[in-house]
C-alpha cells in the first residue's frame, strides 16, 4: 500500500538550483527483463536469452532502454518527485544509454536540480532536472534531462 501523502509533504523540500538527490537502488534480474520485453521491446536481445548470447551483438540478454529509463523514473519518484505537487512531465531530452543493463546488474544514481522557472500566471513551476544511473561497478548506464510542472506554493 501507498503510504499518504499530506499536502505539507507536498512542499517539504521545494527543489532549488543546485540540489543533488541520491537515488536508492534496484537490482534487474532475468525474468522481468524478459517480462518486460515480451510486452514492450521484443526484440531478440531482450527476450532470448540464448540467441542473445550466441548471436547478438552484447553476448547475452540485455535490459530494454526503455526498462532502465522506468528504473530511473521509479527510483526518482521514491527519492525526490513524491516531495513536490506534480502536474505533469513536460519533457526528457539528451537522454543516453551509455552500456547495456544485464541480469544482475543493481542500478542507483542521482538527479540534480538544473533550473526552476516560476510561471505565476498559470500558477506553476517548471524544475529542469539532470540525473544518471550507474551499475554497481560505479559504471554509467543514463543519463538524461527532464522536466517537470509543478503546483506553486501558496507563501
Amino acid at each position: 500500500m501507498e503510504p499518504v501523502v499530506s499536502t505539507v509533504d507536498l512542499y517539504r523540500k521545494d527543489p532549488r538550483p543546485g540540489d543533488r538527490t541520491e537515488l536508492g537502488s534496484y537490482t534487474l534480474n532475468a525474468g522481468e527483463i524478459v517480462a518486460f520485453a515480451s510486452q514492450w521491446d521484443p526484440q531478440f536481445f531482450h527476450v532470448d536469452e540464448n540467441r542473445a548470447a550466441r548471436e547478438g551483438y552484447f553476448g547475452g540478454l540485455i535490459a530494454s532502454g526503455v526498462q532502465t529509463l522506468a528504473v530511473y523514473q521509479r527510483l526518482t519518484v521514491d527519492s525526490l518527485v513524491r516531495s513536490w505537487d506534480v502536474v505533469g512531465g513536460a519533457g526528457i531530452r539528451d537522454l543516453k544509454f551509455l552500456r547495456p543493463v544485464r541480469p544482475g546488474d543493481t542500478l542507483t544514481g542521482f538527479t540534480v536540480i538544473e533550473e526552476v522557472q516560476n510561471q505565476p500566471d498559470r500558477c506553476r513551476v517548471r524544475v529542469v532536472y539532470t540525473g544518471e544511473l550507474i551499475n554497481q561497478n560505479r559504471e554509467p548506464v543514463l543519463v538524461l534531462t527532464m522536466s517537470a510542472y509543478l503546483r506553486m506554493r501558496d507563501v
